[in-house]
C-alpha cells in the first residue's frame, strides 16, 4: 500500500492510488500507463505527480505558460473540464469582453458564459493577450461540476521551489478522495 511516507513519485504509483480510491477504473488506470511505459517508472517531482492527474482525466492544468489567446483559450479549459466531469454541465457561448483599461497596467474584463442556458460572468484580470488569470480560470472551472455529483473541483497544492512557475491544478474529487490524496501523496488543498 502506498503512503506519503514514501516520497517517490512515479506515473505507476499515481494511478495506483487514484484506481486505490476510486477516482478512475483500472482500465484507464491501465491504458494511461501503457502510453506512459517509456516513462511510468520513472521518478518524478511532486509537482509533475500533481500534473500526471491531468493524464488520468480527473484533473484540468490552467497553464503559466503562454497560450495562445484568452478570447479562445478559456472555452478549450472550461471544455476539457466539462468533459473530466462528466459532461453533465453545458458550457456555452464562451468569450472574453474586454474592460476599458489597458493591458499593461492590468485590463479589468470579464469572461462570460452560459451554464445549462444561464448565464455566467467571472471577472478575470489579464495583463497580455496569451496569459490566463488563474484565479478566474479555477473559477470557471468550478462551475462545470454538477450539482448533485458528490465531487467538486479543488486546487491542488504541493511542494514548491522559489522562482519556478507552476500551472494551476484543478482536481475533481469527493471529500474523502481529497483527504486520501493528501495522506497518500502529500497533496494539499487550500480552502
Amino acid at each position: 500500500m502506498s503512503n506519503v511516507s514514501s516520497n517517490t513519485y512515479t506515473y505507476t504509483r499515481v494511478g495506483a492510488i487514484l484506481h486505490e480510491i476510486g477516482m478512475v477504473t483500472e482500465e484507464k488506470m491501465r491504458s494511461v500507463l501503457e502510453e506512459a511505459a517509456t516513462y511510468a517508472d520513472e521518478e518524478i517531482d511532486h509537482y509533475e505527480a500533481a500534473g500526471s492527474l491531468e493524464e488520468f482525466g480527473v484533473a484540468v492544468c490552467v497553464h503559466a505558460d503562454d497560450i495562445d489567446s484568452i478570447h479562445d483559450d478559456y472555452a478549450d479549459l472550461m471544455e476539457a473540464a466539462a468533459k473530466a466531469a462528466g459532461g453533465r454541465v453545458a458550457i456555452t457561448n464562451v468569450r472574453l469582453d474586454e474592460g476599458e483599461d489597458d493591458l499593461d497596467t492590468g485590463r479589468m474584463d470579464a469572461l462570460t458564459f452560459e451554464r445549462n442556458g444561464t448565464p455566467m460572468s467571472i471577472d478575470a484580470e489579464h495583463f497580455a493577450e496569451d496569459y490566463y488569470d488563474h484565479a478566474a480560470a479555477c473559477e470557471a472551472i468550478a462551475v462545470t461540476a454538477h450539482e448533485d455529483d458528490p465531487r467538486s473541483w479543488r486546487e491542488v497544492d504541493f511542494e514548491r521551489e522559489p522562482h519556478r512557475g507552476y500551472d494551476s491544478i484543478m482536481v475533481l474529487v469527493t471529500p474523502e478522495q481529497a483527504r486520501a490524496l493528501e495522506e497518500r501523496l502529500g497533496f494539499r488543498f487550500p480552502e
